[in-house]
């Protein structure tokens, strides 16, 4: 069976590499030719919304996927004629647009932080007014790891913030003082049958993902990120994994946004679980049983982001897991990952105390 994933980054890498040992095999489309799939598979270069080029995918193979939400979601529906595509174009088109998507939860009962459309410096001004100070200012599409948001934290910083982002479509949010952020993360396959990852805690610096522990072990948490989650996969009547990004305020859990894909804070689960996200996905898309989402230990995930750290000094730690994405050294940019799987809580806490600080020297002697 053949998977073609629209998108080669690392994360459609990561799909492959879980693939292959199930049979399957892969191409990919993606903008660059040097991107991570291209190490692994057949790779296509071109625009991600040519519909000639997908429409040669579509040919193909058997089913198509996607790796990051910034492709062309009505490329994907003038495909579905040709071959079976998911998760569903309506997903990713929901989850391409904040407003969309944060409607989408409010319709479904999924508390979210306060928001309004704005369109216009008139709409900021009584978005602000209304929703109030601090907040956050973001484009409604093709925002990503902190790409495309300003906070406000006064009346000052509004004219600027409409100077800076206003020529597009934008969604005016509260600042929420959270105590913490999680994410759930679940597979749906073709038959309906659902699986549910533990809920993963994430730290962000700069909008990106800097580290993620896993299982965060809080049993009233972990069922109202399942219900919401089933919510949305009712919706769409989904298949592939999803992943709901939230905010713990005061025990309750607001939705910041959601991926219809495999995600970032879900890599523990390459080690750290009985079958990972990215075979769950190819599991629940070609529509095979899915496997044991079960935590094998505690595990910790940092991202290597802007450099990678030297390979030898890491490969000595024990019980650690070093993935390197090929990928050109860029500020801001994930070039790889590494995960350390342990027995209890407490020594997984004290390993990521001592990677973060490896981490930090890395950094600051390169």
């Amino acid at each position: 069976m053949k998977i073609g994933i629209i998108g080669a980054g690392q994360l459609g890498r990561m799909l492959a590499l879980a693939g292959f040992p199930l049979g399957l095999s892969f191409r990919f489309i993606d903008r660059s030719p040097d991107a991570p799939g291209g190490q692994v598979a057949p790779l296509r270069v071109g625009a991600l919304d040519d519909v000639t080029l997908l429409g040669e995918l579509a040919r193909e193979v058997d089913v198509v996927t996607f790796d990051w939400e910034n492709v062309s979601a009505a490329g994907l529906a003038a495909i579905e004629a040709q071959t079976t595509v998911l998760p569903p174009a309506a997903a990713l088109a929901t989850s391409q647009d904040r407003l969309a998507e944060k409607e989408l939860f409010r319709q479904l009962r999924i508390p979210t932080p306060e928001f309004a459309a704005v369109d216009s410096e008139r709409d900021l001004e009584r978005a602000v007014a209304r929703v109030g100070l601090p907040g956050v200012l973001k484009t409604r599409r093709l925002g990503y790891d902190g790409k495309g948001q300003k906070v406000l934290r006064s009346a000052a910083d509004v004219a600027p913030a409409w100077q800076e982002l206003g020529a597009q479509a934008l969604i005016y949010e509260s600042f929420v003082d959270f105590s913490r952020e999680v994410s759930i993360i679940g597979a749906r396959g073709r038959s309906g049958e659902t699986r549910f990852y533990p809920l993963a805690a994430n730290v962000h610096r700069e909008g990106i993902l800097s580290h993620s522990i896993a299982p965060y072990s809080n049993r009233g948490l972990q069922r109202l990120a399942e219900r919401y989650l089933r919510a949305v996969f009712a919706r769409f009547s989904y298949a592939g994994v999803l992943a709901i990004e939230f905010f713990v305020v005061r025990g309750r859990l607001l939705a910041n946004e959601m991926a219809p894909r495999v995600h970032n804070s879900g890599h523990w689960t390459i080690e750290g679980a009985v079958t990972s996200q990215f075979e769950n996905h190819l599991r629940a898309i070609v529509g095979w049983p899915l496997g044991s989402t079960a935590p094998t230990g505690h595990s910790a995930m940092l991202n290597f982001i802007g450099r990678m750290p030297e390979r030898a000094r890491w490969l000595k730690e024990p019980n650690l897991f070093y993935h390197d994405y090929g990928k050109e050294p860029r500020e801001r940019r994930k070039l790889g990952h590494c995960t350390v799987l342990e027995a209890s809580a407490a020594a997984r806490d004290r390993r990521l105390k001592g990677l973060l600080r490896l981490r930090e020297r890395s950094i600051s002697v390169a």
